[in-house]
């Protein structure tokens, strides 16, 4: 039985995979685990490692830290993949206010952080640990322990303690800030359910309509000439002509009295469209049947390498295949086919045209789903490599008593988000599934949770009778004070519905658990604030973990 023995307790390439392996399936499976409907999820993976290296499980430090490392790069680089399409996107119209308020937050907690150090006396390298827990954000840990080991040379097993010891309540401490806002704020559900289900409604979404051409000024004229002549991205799908006939709609296409059009745009814009033309009109059944035998409509799968990244105005499909792209359908959203949209693999695109035309463009633009599942190696391991290179550039800023470094969690975490960004442009494909970008993300937080686990759990039991145990409350007070403050900046400055503030307070703690307790009550618009915050968020995170370290040393 010593070989036994030896899996869990001894030393060796075996020990260290069975071990690993073992308190990640044992920390996944009590993830599923719900109390009151929150869950603590992976991160119970944490603490199964902490519990292993308390009863002596030990994996040789050098195997750790790779494990550690790797899962971290794993993990951040992956999280910079999903965010990257909508980091810069975030930015714009409303999003601005949203993400200064989710800046503020961040802020505030580092902030809140440093003063109950400069208060209490407690180290502020485990502060950033006890910060991290209380806004239950993995990539911070991860950051401050890689800053503190490249500086120093040393680590700090209390970052993990403190991150262990405030988290629980960082999950739930957010859920309690929320209902006491509303509290705070009096706020009425109903009433603003119903602010709140408006303010949700894309407002870019492609829709399609149908008009009447009464205008005479446009009278003759080719769609490429109305087009100049209204200002407003639009698409004519088909044209009912008033003597019976239709046609496919082509830019030279010469529109005349009492033509039906039917026209696909963004919803802000069919107002304008509509009266420019004439006025709108009811889309007949005769206008969406199937009035030509001829004439198809079909989503075709962008998966050529060759067509990633142009412009539907580059393509000319409408002129080379005679067919028109009402419609483009990027991860679940309807775009708009203007001509300066830029396709990237896994598009779907709305062609109508005649069979055999759409069967070309098909075959032009890939249409195979089979090829998108292929894995695309070559961006993934070299955008990683480009981020250790970029996490090991020293930058002297004044102030500074050394060189900071974006390190192993900086580094990947900015060309993910510029490769997701503008690969497509330069015809880089960075394409992955939902389900692989997941699979590699999880692969990678749980090495990462596993490897800190073991690492942290000597001495932990010793480090919460000494004193450790105020970390929690330390943790309360940084998870409540940012969102108390930034809710009542929101609601009473900023206007924003109870809805908004969920999903804002959510994202901006990153906290899911949160987030999914905001959407059984608030429907989709707090999925959305979610989304448009969680970017820059997560940049922040990584980012002010780093600085509260060099700060700390």
């Amino acid at each position: 039985m010593e070989w036994f023995v030896n899996l869990f307790m001894g030393s060796g390439v075996a020990h260290s995979l069975f071990l690993i392996a073992l308190i990640i399936a044992i920390g996944t499976q009590l993830g599923k685990i719900k109390i009151a409907g929150v869950s603590l999820g992976i991160t119970w993976i944490l603490f199964v490692g902490i519990f292993a290296s308390a009863l002596g499980m030990r994996v040789d430090a050098g195997t750790l830290h790779f494990i550690k490392e790797f899962g971290l790069i794993l993990f951040i680089y992956s999280i910079g993949l999903q965010v990257g399409p909508g980091f810069f996107a975030s930015f714009k119209k409303g999003g601005i206010t949203l993400n200064m308020l989710a800046v503020g937050f961040v802020l505030l907690g580092c902030i809140t952080t440093y003063v109950i150090h400069l208060f209490t006396d407690t180290s502020l390298i485990t502060m950033i640990g006890v910060l991290s827990g209380a806004v239950t954000n993995t990539p911070g840990l991860g950051a401050a322990q890689q800053t503190l080991l490249e500086t120093t040379g040393a680590e700090d097993p209390s970052i993990a303690m403190g991150y262990a010891v405030a988290y629980p309540l960082g999950v739930v401490g957010v859920i309690i800030s929320l209902l006491l806002i509303k509290k705070i704020l009096k706020v009425d559900v109903e009433k603003e359910k119903a602010v709140a289900d408006a303010a949700a409604q894309p407002k870019e979404v492609a829709t399609r309509f149908a008009v009447m051409v009464e205008n005479p000024g446009v009278f003759g004229k080719p769609l490429f000439d109305v087009d100049k002549l209204i200002g407003r991205p639009f698409v004519v799908s088909r044209i009912y002509h008033s003597d019976g006939t239709m046609e496919v709609a082509s830019s030279s296409s010469v529109i005349n009295k009492d033509d039906r059009l039917l026209i696909v745009t963004s919803s802000p814009n069919i107002e304008n469209v509509a009266t420019f033309l004439g006025r709108q009109i009811e889309v007949g059944k005769d206008m969406v049947g199937n009035v030509d035998t001829q004439l198809v409509s079909r989503k075709i799968l962008v998966t050529k390498p060759e067509v990633n990244g142009r412009t539907l105005g580059e393509l000319k499909l409408r002129s080379i295949y005679g067919i028109n792209i009402t419609r483009v359908n990027r991860s679940g959203i309807d775009l708009t086919a203007t001509p300066d949209l830029i396709l990237q693999m896994g598009d779907r695109v709305m062609v109508v045209g005649s069979e055999k035309a759409i069967n070309k463009v098909s075959v032009f633009m890939g249409n195979s789903s089979e090829q998108l599942w292929e894995p695309n190696l070559i961006p993934l391991f070299f955008g990683i490599a480009l981020g250790v290179l970029l996490g090991s550039i020293p930058f002297m800023f004044p102030g500074m008593p050394q060189a900071v470094k974006l390190g192993l969690a900086g580094g990947p975490l900015i060309i993910a988000i510029l490769m997701s960004r503008f690969g497509p442009k330069y015809h880089l494909i960075t394409y992955t599934t939902i389900s692989a970008n997941k699979m590699l993300r999880e692969i990678g937080i749980s090495l990462f949770l596993a490897a800190v686990g073991l690492g942290a759990g000597e001495g932990f039991v010793d480090m919460i009778l000494s004193g450790g145990y105020l970390w929690i409350l330390y943790g309360f007070i940084i998870t409540i004070v940012p969102v108390i403050i930034i809710s009542i900046i929101a609601r009473k400055a900023c206007k924003l519905n109870y809805f908004q503030i969920l999903g804002l307070i959510s994202g901006s703690s990153t906290n899911p658990p949160a987030l999914a307790f905001s959407n059984s009550i608030g429907g989709a618009t707090p999925s959305v604030t979610y989304a448009t915050v969680y970017p820059i968020t997560m940049f922040l995170r990584v980012l002010t973990a780093q600085i509260l370290i060099l700060m700390a040393i």
